[in-house]
Formats: structure tokens, C-alpha cells, sequence
């Protein structure tokens, strides 16, 4: 009889401590916020109109940057190098979001350097489904710095939403910035918390 009141007890101690714990845990996520991805741009500023260039893929043809978009889609910049150990490991995930959001969204891979170093990657990788531009013209008109970095151009050819990509959550940040029309997710919620 005795153990059965002590474990009745120890219960209810559970699950006042387990209720406890819960709304901890959501106190918690309301206080850290997402971090989205780092636009670190002295060149160009979201909302802006992206700068214009015509730039000759690996595979020879002509693809243009930036601009209105002819087939009503955005344009995904993104900066890999075959050198960087963060753009090896996010290359399953970028492909992944690309196929994803390929109804409004458009990949366009872009680095510099030597083009043979390019063509082991992209076949190391399998990204041959994808535009690929080697040009140091391109990263520095659009200010790159460090990578991976991507920006979104909109169909209207503006910089959407722009910043350095540590993780599939950063990339994703650009797309939800891009919908929500707002230069990052650090400043949509910073106005949210403003409010």
C-alpha cells in the first residue's frame, strides 16, 4: 500500500516537472529565433535592380544574369568552389531545393578560378542539369566575398534576398525572405518583435 502512494507521488512530481520542462522549452524557442542566412554586401542591397550580364556557361552556351526573367522565374546565384568543404557538404541540399522550387526558381551556379577544376567538380557532383559559370567578373559585380553566398534575383530582376549559406536552414531563410518581401529573416522578425 505504501509503495503504491509513493509511486502515485513520484508521478504526479513527473508530470508537474515534465509540464514545467515543455513550456520551458517553448519559452526557449520563442526567444531564439531562426537564423537566417548573413548578407554581408557592400556592392548591392536587396531591392535593388540586379546588375546585367551575359556570361558564357561551361557548356557553352549564353546565359544572361539578372534582368526581367523571360520564363517568369527567379534566378538562384549560388557561389561553390571545388576548394570549399562547406559547399561540398551543401551540394545535396541545394540540388534538393532546387528541384523543390523548380516551378518559380531557377539554379545558376557560378565560381572562378580554372575551368578544368570546375569540370571535375561538376562531374564529381553530378551538377551537369545545371548552369554553371566560371567568371571572376560575375563575383565581383555582385560583391562575393566569402562562400558559399547566394543571391536571389525575382522575375522582375531585383536582388530578392542575398547572404552567406552555412546550412540548408540559411538557404531556405532566402526563399522565405524572398516570399515574405523583406531584405532577411533577421529583419522580418526584428519588425515582428518591433511591433
Amino acid at each position: 500500500m505504501i509503495s503504491n502512494i509513493v509511486l502515485w507521488i513520484a508521478v504526479v512530481i513527473m508530470a508537474v516537472v515534465i509540464f514545467a520542462l515543455t513550456r520551458q522549452i517553448g519559452v526557449l524557442f520563442e526567444r531564439v529565433a531562426p537564423a537566417g542566412a548573413l548578407a554581408v554586401n557592400q556592392n548591392l542591397k536587396v531591392g535593388q535592380v540586379a546588375p546585367e550580364l551575359s556570361l558564357q556557361t561551361m557548356d557553352n552556351q549564353l546565359l544572361n544574369v539578372g534582368g526581367a526573367s523571360e520564363d517568369g522565374r527567379s534566378q538562384l546565384l549560388f557561389w561553390v568552389s571545388p576548394e570549399c568543404p562547406v559547399c561540398k557538404t551543401l551540394l545535396p541540399a541545394l540540388k534538393s531545393a532546387a528541384k523543390a522550387e523548380s516551378d518559380w526558381l531557377k539554379l545558376v551556379l557560378a565560381s572562378d578560378g580554372m575551368e578544368l577544376d570546375h569540370q571535375a567538380y561538376v562531374k564529381q557532383y553530378d551538377l551537369q542539369g545545371h548552369p554553371y559559370i566560371v567568371s571572376e567578373l560575375l563575383g565581383k559585380t555582385y560583391g562575393v566575398a566569402k562562400l558559399p553566398y547566394a543571391v536571389v534575383i525575382d522575375e522582375q530582376g531585383k536582388i530578392a534576398s542575398m547572404g552567406i549559406i552555412n546550412s540548408r536552414e540559411h538557404l531556405e531563410s532566402l526563399f522565405e525572405a524572398k516570399e515574405r518581401k523583406v531584405a532577411s529573416i533577421q529583419d522580418y522578425l526584428s519588425n515582428r518583435v518591433g511591433h
